[in-house]
């Protein structure tokens, strides 16, 4: 059977008043930075030719008396330990500020709690062993801001504890010393979206600042902000924050560093992954160098992901950085492994839910969050899939936009031991007795808020073109708007009526669908390769509709445009 199609959504075509203003950039860009919402002229340079400031992080709640407490602690010589998660936000994020507390004089030493063992976030026990080895302060990155209880934990233990994340706000922020989260009410910061290794940064940032002002040792600090852009750009691009605002402006910046690398442990994953300096944009970090770093703490222990990025050497990095290649192969194969005996239990649960919770005991904790986001993809419906271990179940959770799953969890908490997220994305931890009373709940809010919605998957696009509108030179225009990714997608574009002349199956399973298509008016020719569509052999007429993204294919070194098709449609249906 083919792919369920999906329903086009494409944009209105651009007003001829618009076009006027912007007439010095090229009419498919201006279209597109419109279905963006930028159409002022001196927004549209700004975004187009990078010039994207940095806002003061002095105005975020809770920075100046982090930055206070902490140089107390560098002129005391205090222990400071940074708490951080194991993906690849949260690895990132303690890489940076442990290399920042240290460039400060500081004695900063790393704490990233196994998945498995101990579960996201902070845990009393954890808190336990950082006391005792005389640590003063706790910095989280990443996690703490739904940790009520466990900071009181630690501050009952003498700790001082500053909470930085960027996850939603829970109904009480924890009793911290400081909570650094732009999210939080009252907080005048202007950007909200920053990953928690963007606001890692701002908290460094805020310490490098305060360092230039008044110096607390005699020599010079031997870190600038731009060493630390690399790691920015690898959390942010791999934890889907939306590259917008100031997460487009620290992005940009860490794409030139990462480009020129430094760290001997990006320079071993580069040169494993094949990858030359100067090819890193953020698909790189998305499908190439981001699931790296979270191979380690989905299947072992994110340690080695921390150990690689801050390897002092490259003979140290080299096989860190073989081990997480390794391991990333063994996530692929697991995951399609897991995805199947899970279709096993949706095929047994029948069609026409709203929503899919899915339990097993040989589920991994590292892997699940993949299989729900495979779930969710393929079903169009709210996914949360979960290990059941002996008295608990974890699990992660996957959304459609329609459907808020953090705050699905929110009216369940009562039964949670303890959840957390973002809309399209969450955590959650239950005590096996509850899990019927979960997933009736959750069906019943599911139910309420998708009653009546065309529940289909759709498509943005945002323009339709001739293939022969298509060369270079539109190529490079088109690079002028990355780094793309959430909230500033690559650009979908749309051909109507071409031709088909090729159609092969290639890949693992014969997964992928691999195309020859022409442009009907001039007879040209284009490769076109359509990623885990293999269903569609044999299935497509002689003329057939294209949504795609235009790319830059690199074989045996020679470079070629193709098309990288997000969905194709028999030519009847847009002409009906």
């Amino acid at each position: 059977m083919p792919p369920t199609p999906k329903r086009w959504d494409i944009a209105p075509a651009l007003p001829p008043r618009q076009r006027a203003r912007l007439s010095h950039i090229h009419p498919l860009i201006v279209q597109i930075l419109y279905n963006r919402g930028v159409s002022d002229p001196e927004e549209a340079d700004a975004f187009l030719n990078g010039v994207g400031r940095f806002s003061d992080p002095f105005r975020m709640l809770g920075v100046r008396r982090a930055v206070d407490r902490i140089r107390d602690a560098l002129r005391g010589g205090e222990r400071i330990v940074v708490y951080g998660d194991f993906d690849a936000d949260g690895v990132t994020a303690t890489a940076l500020l442990v290399q920042a507390l240290t460039a400060l004089g500081g004695e900063a030493v790393p704490y990233i709690p196994h998945r498995v063992d101990e579960g996201y976030g902070l845990n009393c026990d954890a808190l336990d062993k950082v006391a005792a080895a005389g640590a003063r302060v706790v910095i989280t990155v990443d996690c703490g801001i739904r940790s009520p209880e466990e900071v009181a934990y630690g501050k009952d233990l003498g700790l001082d504890m500053i909470v930085t994340d960027h996850h939603s706000i829970g109904p009480v922020l924890p009793p911290a010393l400081a909570v650094i989260n732009p999210k939080q009410p009252g907080d005048p910061y202007p950007f909200k979206d920053l990953a928690g290794v963007g606001i890692a940064f701002k908290l460094a940032q805020a310490l490098l600042i305060a360092e230039q002002r008044e110096p607390l040792g005699r020599s010079a600090v031997g870190l600038e902000e731009r060493d630390l852009l690399d790691l920015v750009a690898l959390g942010t691009v791999a934890d889907l924050a939306p590259l917008i605002g100031e997460n487009r402006a620290l992005v940009q910046r860490g794409l030139v560093e990462l480009n020129r690398p430094r760290r001997p442990g990006i320079q071993a994953m580069l040169a494993e992954a094949g990858i030359e300096p100067g090819r890193v944009d953020a698909t790189v970090i998305g499908f190439v160098l981001g699931p790296r770093i979270n191979a380690a703490g989905r299947l072992d222990t994110a340690q080695h992901s921390y150990d690689l990025l801050t390897a002092p050497d490259i003979l140290a990095a080299k096989g860190l950085a073989e081990r997480l290649s390794q391991l990333n192969r063994e996530r692929q194969d697991r995951t399609r492994y897991l995805v199947d005996r899970a279709r096993e239990q949706i095929d047994a649960l029948g069609p026409g839910r709203d929503l899919y919770l899915i339990v097993d005991p040989k589920f991994e904790p590292g892997i699940v969050g993949l299989v729900a986001g495979r779930l969710t993809e393929e079903l169009y419906r709210p996914a949360l899939v979960a290990e059941q271990g002996e008295d608990v179940t974890h699990g992660s959770a996957r959304s459609i936009p329609e459907f808020n799953i953090t705050a699905a969890l929110d009216e369940c908490r009562d039964l949670l031991v303890r959840h957390g997220g973002h809309a399209a994305a969450a955590g959650f931890t239950v005590r096996n007795e509850n899990l019927p009373a979960l997933r009736a709940q959750l069906e019943a809010i599911a139910a309420r808020e998708l009653a009546g919605q065309d529940l289909q998957p759709s498509l943005g696009i945002d323009a339709v073109v001739q293939l022969s509108d298509l060369d270079w030179a539109v190529q490079e225009k088109l690079a002028q708007l990355e780094p793309c990714g959430y909230a500033n997608p690559q650009p979908v574009l749309a051909s109507l009526g071409v031709g088909l002349t090729v159609q092969r199956q290639v890949g693992t399973d014969r997964r992928h669908l691999k195309l020859t298509v022409v442009d009907p008016r001039t007879g040209q020719a284009w490769d076109a390769i359509a990623f885990r569509q293999g269903d569609w052999f044999g299935h497509l007429p002689p003329r057939i509709d294209l949504a795609y993204t235009l790319e830059v294919n690199e074989f045996k070194g020679e470079r070629s445009l193709q098309l990288n098709v997000k969905d194709i449609r028999p030519a009847e249906v847009s002409r009906s």
